[in-house]
């Protein structure tokens, strides 16, 4: 296990590409940017396209070309939750030079699963094709998600066949970053409004079901006093990537619950914004 303060450590030796250098190489003091934000842009149009939920946010450090991008999924139990509630993660890395998306996908009851990962699916499409446009690189693009977010990202690097779909494939994942996500869809009682109660569906969106072979990079966090099950989920989804050869960290966050964890993530200073930075950093080169 991957401890805040290891992160820490690799966050401070990883942090030298993000300074400023003078003319002759010297470097001169860690660069923050100022926030270019894009608001409300549809990632998906046409018929069948939800004009709430098909939207995302895109934020960028100002005047810089060539970042890496993560695509935020935001939690809520898939029924509820919202882009405009995490605009502070947004904020906070884009500050240092790392772009961010955050997008809505349609939520249960309207919808089930799979509607809810196919719509993450669908915004990493958009983000591939058009981050260009807004100075990120389309081949150093990650996915991070909190709760049933930190599932879908989980879900969509494992199970190749969302991103399929789209004509893309988990490779185009430079590296996953799920919060306290649930990765065994179980029992059958529990959000079957969302997943339904065949055993079978429920095993196959479970991203554990599909940890079985070479998967992209995966920073595996959860809180010290999470919801239940969760800390263990964790644990389990890390040792399978692990046993199928994987590259795969896990981190427990220190003194934060399953609100917390994301809150403070908000915050530059606090670890695992910091971790995750640094994480983003490492797997970019």
């Amino acid at each position: 296990m991957v401890t805040v303060f290891t992160a820490l450590l690799n966050f401070l030796a990883l942090s030298s590409t993000l300074v400023e250098m003078k003319a002759d190489g010297v470097a001169d003091r860690p660069t923050t940017f100022a926030v270019e934000r894009h608001k409300d842009i549809a990632y998906r149009t046409g018929k069948g396209a939800d004009k709430a939920r098909h939207m995302l946010d895109v934020y960028v450090p100002k005047g810089q070309k060539g970042f890496p991008v993560v695509l935020f999924v935001h939690g809520g139990r898939w029924t509820s939750g919202n882009k405009n509630l995490y605009g502070g993660i947004g904020e906070s890395l884009a500050r240092h030079g790392i772009g961010v998306v955050i997008c809505n996908y349609r939520l249960s009851p309207a919808v089930k699963h799979p509607v809810h990962v196919q719509d993450v699916a669908s915004a990493f499409a958009w983000t591939r094709n058009n981050i260009a446009t807004y100075g990120g690189k389309p081949d150093r693009l990650f996915v991070c998600g909190h709760s049933a977010g930190g599932h879908l990202v989980a879900l969509l690097a494992t199970d190749p066949k969302y991103l399929k779909a789209e004509k893309l494939s988990p490779s185009d994942i430079r590296g996953v970053v799920p919060i306290s996500g649930v990765y065994s869809i179980e029992p059958p009682a529990i959000l079957k409004s969302v997943f339904g109660s065949d055993a079978e569906v429920r095993k196959d969106a479970s991203p554990l079901t599909h940890a079985r072979g070479k998967h992209p990079p995966c920073l595996i966090a959860f809180a010290e006093t999470d919801y239940p099950s969760l800390g263990d989920q964790a644990k389990e989804f890390h040792d399978a990537l692990k046993k199928a050869g994987s590259p795969c960290e896990l981190l427990e966050c220190k003194d934060r619950n399953h609100i917390t964890i994301i809150t403070s993530f908000q915050d530059d200073a606090d670890p695992l914004n910091q971790a995750v930075r640094a994480f983003v950093i490492e797997k970019s080169k």
